[in-house]
């Protein structure tokens, strides 16, 4: 992926597929100490413009990753390989 597809919203589609997914694993968590429910109120109305959907992966950490890419459309996940360049 070029710098300029890297900053280049992705399809609608794939963007609410992440935002969903990482919603998703978040609701998942032990949130005793505020940890999902912030993750979630730092996304929940983020738009799709330039970067965002890469963001909300990168909030993620590498196993996390993982988990967000096996709740995905294989569209979508391609795209998060791509974008993350390994």
């Amino acid at each position: 992926m070029t710098p300029e597809q890297y900053y280049t919203a992705p399809p609608q589609k794939v963007f609410d597929e992440i935002k969903a997914a990482a919603i998703e694993i978040w609701n998942g968590y032990d949130d005793a100490a505020g940890y999902a429910t912030g993750k979630i109120n730092r996304i929940k109305d983020i738009g799709n413009i330039k970067d965002n959907a890469w963001f909300i992966v990168a909030m993620f950490d590498y196993q996390n990753q993982a988990k967000l890419i096996t709740r995905v459309s294989l569209e979508t996940a391609e795209m998060i390989v791509d974008a993350r360049g390994y």
